[in-house]
């Protein structure tokens, strides 16, 4: 095994127990039999845990893997985001907002959004790893402006959804 057939073995795994381990929590946290909007974070989780790293697999279906596991990061985040402002801690502190907020789990996302991105720069069929980061066109993808254009036009649907659904 090459050194960088071993690199992507590495960074496969991270990224299943880094979406494994958050399942867990969500399993923990919003029980499946509690409250039917829980399947919600059950099929996330399976796609995170099951699909995602199984599609980063095969080279073909890197490109779809990266998108997959961007939008379920963004997703992620902007419904922990709203979660944490409707259950507030008692009291504005570091240590509440740190500790009692879901700043760590989204935190962990975008641990996940990295490495994920690291596994679709790592293949040289779609990269080349010694080539310069290119620029223009930075709202397409796969360059960021991309991800920073979805994370702000998700929370814009998601607020105006919430908005006129309560």
């Amino acid at each position: 095994m090459k050194k960088k057939d071993y690199l992507r073995l590495v960074l496969i795994l991270a990224i299943f127990f880094l979406a494994l381990g958050g399942w867990l929590l969500h399993l923990r946290i919003h029980p499946i039999a509690k409250d039917a909007e829980n399947y919600i974070p059950l099929v996330a989780g399976f796609i995170s845990v099951i699909i995602i790293p199984v599609l980063f697999i095969f080279r073909s279906t890197i490109p779809f893997a990266y998108l997959l596991n961007g939008m379920t990061v963004i997703i992620g985040t902007i419904t922990m985001t709203h979660f944490s402002i409707e259950n507030p801690p008692q009291v504005w502190t570091l240590q509440t907002i740190l500790f009692g907020t879901c700043l760590p789990d989204i935190l962990m996302l975008w641990g996940k959004f990295a490495v994920g991105k690291a596994l679709f720069d790592l293949d040289p069929v779609i990269n080349r790893p010694d080539a310069e980061i290119s620029s223009g066109r930075f709202f397409r993808f796969p360059n960021m402006g991309f991800w920073f254009a979805h994370v702000v036009t998700l929370t814009a649907v998601y607020m105006i959804g919430r908005y006129f659904w309560d």
